[in-house]
């Protein structure tokens, strides 16, 4: 019989799930603004895009007083023990079938490569994604807030930027996902709770 843990409360996966669903749609739509292809039209595009951004903050915010009040913000806080096994494991190990060497609990869901991942998100690439959509969306207030000197192509470069990053983590974590007890385990635990760990 294989063993398993409770991992992810209720909310931890609607959080999960509803925050992903909305970055797909935001990646979608914000490429099509760009101009990669046409599907909605630009601007129910744009509509789309701030309906779509606005609903991810309310989720944050949300999220963020969830996470205080359960404690569970320090599954976030990064360690470096068995940083090098666990690296060593995903360039190499993982290809040999070697154990993973860190193994969840219900107190410490996330690996430190994974808390590191979530911290350089956290503090880099989301606030890139962010203020750089939040200048874009306000860009004809810039005047009235001191911001003449910025330039436009500049918060469209760091916008567009943030977008292939957080692409780039999105497949990255997709593939990752894959790599648990069984191809499907992970996603199952996002979807149960429960991971199954041998």
């Amino acid at each position: 019989m294989s063993e398993r843990v409770y991992l992810y409360k209720g909310f931890e996966r609607f959080w999960h799930w509803s925050q992903a669903g909305l970055i797909i749609f935001m990646l979608v739509t914000g490429f099509e603004i760009h101009g990669s292809y046409q599907n909605f039209g630009f601007e129910r595009a744009v509509n789309f895009h701030t309906i779509a951004a606005w609903t991810l903050v309310g989720l944050w915010v949300f999220a963020i007083f969830w996470h205080v009040i359960t404690g569970e913000w320090r599954q976030y806080i990064p360690t470096t023990d068995k940083i090098m096994a666990i690296s060593r494991y995903y360039s190499s190990g993982i290809f040999k079938h070697e154990p993973h060497p860190f193994k969840p609990t219900s107190a410490q869901k996330h690996n430190p490569l994974q808390r590191l991942t979530y911290l350089v998100i956290l503090t880099l690439l989301s606030p890139l994604i962010w203020v750089t959509g939040w200048l874009y969306l306000f860009y004809g207030d810039w005047a009235a807030w001191g911001l003449n000197g910025l330039k436009l192509e500049w918060v469209a470069t760091g916008h567009t930027l943030g977008a292939f990053l957080m692409l780039a983590f999105l497949i990255s974590h997709l593939y990752l996902a894959t790599t648990g007890h069984k191809v499907t385990s992970q996603v199952k635990a996002m979807i149960t709770g429960w991971e199954e760990l041998s």
